[in-house]
């Protein structure tokens, strides 16, 4: 029975992995949050003083984005934004909108 319910829940976890992979979605979706402050698809209002993120390289983008989450780059709200993401995200929105130009 103990390996039925490991089985079970085996399969459960994988398919549930699958299935956000499977989003092709899913890195504009997160993206769409950044849009109130930095504009949609990265690109902010003229200035705003807001940093564009369209265009920049994806592992510029992933490191600030990291240093914000880690508390070594100060900020006003992206500290607390980029901790409520998993580290897959944050790669999945940095390479979002390093795809933009």
């Amino acid at each position: 029975m103990k390996r039925l319910s490991a089985l079970v829940a085996l399969t459960l976890l994988t398919s549930s992995l699958f299935a956000q992979a499977a989003d092709p979605e899913r890195a504009r979706n997160l993206a769409a949050t950044c849009a109130n402050c930095h504009g949609t698809d990265g690109r902010p209002v003229a200035g705003s003083g807001i940093d564009p993120l369209a265009g920049i390289e994806k592992r510029h983008s992933l490191q600030k984005l990291a240093d914000f989450k880690s508390g070594q780059r100060p900020g006003t709200i992206m500290p607390q934004i980029a901790k409520g993401y998993t580290d897959e995200q944050l790669e999945l929105i940095a390479a979002y909108f390093a795809a933009q130009k």
